[in-house]
């Protein structure tokens, strides 16, 4: 039963991020998680589960694509490449 849970949860959680991405409402995973709660509270945390995952995936992908384009063109111009920091950390090198 799991893996079909899982499975739903996380097809809601691909469409629920496309109509985000469509309809610029980057909380509408929020009202859709309060949906399935009033009927399943195991379906709305697998879902939110997704979400957080999908959502944290897309962050670490963006930040690894921008500092890989930062770091190649530093090395384009002959630079030492910068830094991979997290954004909102001062000191800790990734």
């Amino acid at each position: 039963m799991a893996s079909v849970l899982e499975d739903l949860a996380d097809k809601l959680a691909a469409d629920t991020i496309k109509a985000m991405d469509a309809l610029d409402d980057d909380r509408l995973y929020e009202q859709v998680a309060k949906v399935l709660g009033a009927s399943s509270q195991t379906a709305e945390e697998a879902y939110l589960t997704s979400i957080r995952i999908r959502l944290a995936e897309r962050r670490g992908r963006t930040f690894l694509t921008e500092h890989v384009k930062a770091a190649l063109e530093a090395k384009r111009r002959g630079e030492a490449p910068p830094e991979a920091l997290a954004p909102g950390s001062d000191n800790e090198a990734l």
